[in-house]
């Protein structure tokens, strides 16, 4: 990985960045960040908030400004689902970073999300779930430099492919 030390996770609410994120930072003896989680601290206010009472536009606009201003080393960033529209951002994250994306079906994710409204999904008014992935997909895999397809695979599965990945280009 030489300059590239971190590991950044992107793709759907719901494919797992998170939790895939703390099981490889751990394995990795890495830091966790989770860019959502930034955002709120940030703002002082839950995503949902943001979005009803902001809109869509300000929390990308949010989100772009803080995964900019992200400086760190040795850490897994699990970014939020959006990040991906903000090409300042990604490359950003990719001049310190190897980004892999949790590639996900979108029965899978649906069934996971559930209620979109309640997890804070950046998105126009009126477009549904299946309008949000079909949008981001080609984003995701055009920012992707390691793809990790995410069916039938526990999380602990995804973070120990990502790991043995990352051994390889160390190696």
């Amino acid at each position: 990985m030489n300059e590239k030390s971190n590991v950044v996770l992107i793709g759907m609410p719901g494919c797992g960045k998170s939790t895939t994120g703390i099981i490889l930072a751990k394995q990795l003896a890495f830091g966790f960040i989770d860019s959502d989680l930034l955002i709120e601290l940030a703002q002082g206010s839950a995503l949902e908030k943001i979005l009803s009472g902001q809109g869509y536009k300000e929390l990308r606009r949010i989100e772009e400004k803080i995964l900019q201003e992200l400086e760190c080393r040795h850490h897994v960033i699990a970014t939020g689902g959006s990040a991906v529209y903000s090409n300042k951002a990604m490359r950003h994250l990719a001049a310190t970073g190897v980004i892999v994306y949790l590639e996900t079906v979108f029965d899978d994710l649906k069934q996971r999300v559930g209620d979109m409204d309640q997890r804070g999904i950046a998105r126009p008014d009126g477009h549904t779930f299946r309008d949000v992935y079909d949008e981001r997909t080609p984003l995701y895999e055009s920012h992707a430099e390691i793809t990790i397809n995410t069916r039938f695979k526990s999380q602990d599965q995804v973070a120990a492919e990502i790991a043995a990945i990352l051994a390889g280009l160390k190696g």
